[in-house]
């Protein structure tokens, strides 16, 4: 059987996006191999229908980390068999092109996101331009690519002259699990319920000033799930401004325990800010998981984020980032009762669209290209 080696830099246990990639990857006649990390606080994996491997690294952070993942797995690809390699995101780009030539396997890029404008490295530009320096070393040298939306695409396209195909990442209908109980949960049911997920819970996506205007909203109860470097400074908030009762997190945990959680929302938030490129056009999971879910959206006015929302209409925006103006557009949508009805009859029509049953199909042209 022709077999295919994946690879990503996290510890392999919520990327959803990574998980589909290696399904169709099987779909499409290919046994398939997911290589990542394991950190210490990484949480176990759950059983998949594929192999997986992490890594156990010296260095969970830094230049150091990242040199010591890359030579890793340039050395575990070096010496295991594979027909195709899919590289996920920039940072572990450098080993499997360099392995492709060296053993003449196939290669796929797929980048996630635009890497070298995310926020941790717009601000330090030395770091940048390492970056900068492998993505143009390699990227250029690729027939085809892979990335999650229109506008990074166009961007590849227009900086490398490279073929970009876009997949977003998009659940599957079938990965909803029932809806959670919210006294088994131990949530409030005489409140409306607000959620913020995801892995990348981060400075400048809008979180603080979300968690702010909590403070606005009596009859509200926020749902913060996943994880992000600004989560100690939310918990700090939440203690400073006494709404403990009105806000709680909840750790990193598996999509569908996730998605229990999700499917209780009465609003999902969107609040990334423009600040660089990334987050520009920036195109969530957490938006399309929201959609799957059945929950209307509330959003900043970042290109992608608004062009799905505004086509399916599927709820509203915040004209800045203050607490009291996100308090503000909180109120209207759960005031205007039947616009809400409007945006939920929407998402029935936007779930059935945008889902990964309708998006694998042109994943697995791709694959197939490789045969």
């Amino acid at each position: 059987m022709k077999r295919a080696i994946v690879s990503v830099i996290n510890d392999l246990v919520t990327d959803q996006r990574v998980s589909k990639s290696c399904l169709a990857l099987q779909k499409a006649g290919y046994e398939v191999l997911l290589v990542g990390r394991k950190q210490r606080k990484s949480p176990p994996m759950d059983e998949r229908p594929y192999a997986s491997h992490r890594m156990k690294l010296l260095f969970e952070k830094g230049p150091l980390f990242y040199a010591e993942y890359n030579i890793r797995l340039f050395f575990f690809l070096l010496f295991h068999r594979a027909d195709l390699l899919l590289s996920n995101d920039l940072d572990t780009i450098l080993p499997n092109y360099f392995i492709s030539r060296l053993k003449g396997s196939k290669m796929v890029f797929d980048s996630h996101e635009y890497f070298t404008e995310t926020p941790e490295l717009v601000g330090r530009q030395r770091v940048q331009r390492v970056w900068k320096c492998i993505e143009g070393f390699v990227v250029p040298k690729l027939p085809e690519m892979i990335t999650v939306c229109d506008s990074i695409a166009d961007l590849f396209r227009e900086k490398y002259g490279v073929k970009c195909h876009v997949i977003r990442n998009i659940p599957s209908r079938k990965a909803m699990p029932p809806k959670g109980d919210i006294t088994a949960l131990g949530l409030p049911s005489d409140k409306h319920l607000l959620i913020l997920q995801g892995s990348g819970i981060n400075i400048q996506r809008g979180a603080e000033e979300l968690v702010q205007a909590m403070q606005y909203l009596d009859d509200c109860f926020l749902m913060i799930i996943g994880g992000g470097d600004v989560l100690p400074v939310l918990k700090q908030m939440v203690e400073q401004l006494q709404i403990t009762d009105r806000v709680r997190f909840f750790p990193r945990m598996p999509y569908q325990k996730m998605m229990a959680y999700t499917q209780l929302a009465e609003l999902g938030f969107c609040l990334d800010k423009d600040t660089n490129l990334n987050y520009r056009f920036s195109l969530p999971n957490k938006l399309f998981d929201f959609i799957q879910a059945d929950v209307p959206i509330v959003a900043s006015h970042l290109t992608e984020i608004e062009k799905i929302i505004r086509h399916y209409d599927l709820g509203t925006f915040i004209e800045n980032h203050e607490p009291q103006t996100i308090a503000t557009t909180i109120r209207k949508a759960f005031s205007d009762e039947e616009r809400y009805k409007g945006w939920k009859r929407h998402l029935a029509v936007a779930a059935q669209e945008l889902c990964w049953e309708n998006e694998e199909q042109k994943l697995l042209e791709i694959y197939r290209h490789y045969d």
